[in-house]
């Protein structure tokens, strides 16, 4: 092996602490979320929702030996009958119970061989499907527009009562992470998803202390954040934000670059150890503007890289992740050397290859697998929910490495459309605008 590639790999192996609730993760690399539905549901009852089920378990059992540095959930929601998908995990002070014991399960399994594991925590507001949910709840009464045949309905506007239950429902769900044994929570405000939505003046027309200007608009994430901390009242409980660098809207039709460096510096001030980089949002692939306005401008691997670079000035202690593009041990430690980027996010690559960053620190592997579809956010979609699926029940994963696994695949998921594209189009992370980089 030559010099370089050990130095990319004495890079990536590199432990990180962050600063303020100093926990340590033992390599720069991260698994970023993505949604399993592997969890319990039941379309008559959502008392019988959101159980980790031992599927799930299994799935992030197999991640946790797989040497990744921090293990980021997929979206665990905060109220039951609020999804993003079917198969979603929930915590719900509803619910019968609140899965404690579960939980407990499910951050053993994916801390047993020495990851952080933090739990995502999200609401879909606006944005889940009308099947699940006929009346959802958001910043504004802005509809979102229907995506490949998944339709939804026009939301209620959250009255002040119910924002300060939304800020309870995250604070509660955290402390049940918390005593679960998890490091810590990544809330999701990015993606279009409820912290999203009332940070974006494209969904946001509010004329009270939630609406307007952009520290208005902030204002949901910041006192969720505050009261995160309030709840759990332990200062090494680690918190991470998702947010978008840019919505990939038409120009001046969503959060700005400058709104998206300006929330990091807040997230910095109120103690936010992790700040992970995306963009995009399930509208704008509706509106086709995804595609004309890519974040990959530079010849660099990784998606969003450029713009850590602008960010990483105004920050002086909350690390930074990118996650999206990466692909070659090489690129992901050109980004930290570069300063770009504290974190190397991965998502997809790590339903293909579970154990890919153990075999890139053994040296084993410089690359992960590229797969042969041609260019279709449908194929990609469905391929990595496959793959979570076949992991979490103990089989083999299919190599879409090989063509003839592709071709058969293709043929079958053209057989079953437009079912089985309205059941992936939610897989979050995997569907994101950026999925076919991830």
């Amino acid at each position: 092996m030559s010099s370089v590639n050990m130095t990319d790999i004495a890079v990536l192996g590199q432990s990180v602490t962050f600063p303020f609730s100093k926990k340590t993760a033992k390599n720069k690399v991260m698994k970023s979320a993505m949604s399993e539905r592997l969890a319990t549901f039941s379309s008559y009852d959502p008392r019988m929702r959101g159980q980790p089920t031992a599927e799930l378990v299994r799935l992030y059992e197999t991640w946790g030996t797989g040497g990744i540095g921090i293990i980021v959930t997929g979206n665990i929601q905060i109220k039951k009958d609020h999804l993003e998908a079917t198969g979603n995990a929930i915590i719900d002070r509803e619910l019968p119970s609140d899965y404690l014991d579960d939980y407990c399960v499910l951050a053993g399994a994916a801390k047993a061989c020495g990851s952080l594991v933090l739990g995502q925590l999200s609401h879909p507001g606006r944005q889940v499907p009308i099947t699940i949910q006929s009346s959802p709840e958001s910043s504004s009464d802005i509809e979102h527009p229907s995506v490949a045949g998944v339709w939804f309905a026009r939301p209620t506007p959250l009255t002040k009562e119910g924002i300060r239950d939304i800020v309870q429902r995250f604070a509660y769900a955290a402390l049940v992470l918390y005593k679960a044994g998890f490091d810590g929570v990544q809330l999701h405000a990015a993606h279009g998803y409820l912290l999203h939505q009332f940070l974006s003046p494209r969904t946001n027309n509010r004329t009270d202390d939630y609406g307007g200007p952009f520290l208005n608009r902030a204002r949901l994430l910041m006192e969720t954040i505050t009261e995160i901390k309030s709840t759990v009242n332990d200062s090494s409980f680690m918190i991470s934000v998702k947010l978008n660098c840019q919505d990939l809207m038409y120009p001046n039709d969503g959060i700005s670059e400058q709104e998206s460096i300006t929330l990091a510096k807040m997230l910095e001030y109120i103690g936010v150890d992790l700040v992970e980089v995306s963009g995009g949002t399930y509208e704008s692939q509706v509106s086709g503007n995804s595609d004309n306005s890519s974040p990959q401008s530079s010849s660099r691997e990784a998606y969003f890289i450029d713009f850590a670079d602008r960010l990483r000035p105004h920050l002086s202690w909350s690390k930074v992740c990118v996650t999206g593009g990466f692909r070659s041990a090489s690129a992901m430690a050109d980004a930290v050397r570069c300063n770009s980027t504290d974190v190397i996010g991965l998502a997809r690559p790590l339903t293909a290859e579970p154990l890919l960053i153990m075999e890139i620190l053994r040296g084993d592997k410089l690359h992960a697998k590229k797969n042969k579809f041609p260019y279709s956010q449908t194929f990609h979609i469905t391929a990595a929910a496959t793959q979570i699926a076949e992991i979490g029940n103990g089989y083999d994963i299919t190599d879409f490495s090989n063509p003839f696994n592709v071709s058969r695949f293709i043929a079958k998921l053209q057989r079953e459309l437009p079912t089985a594209m309205s059941e992936t189009i939610f897989i979050e992370e995997v569907g994101s605008p950026e999925a076919h980089l991830l």
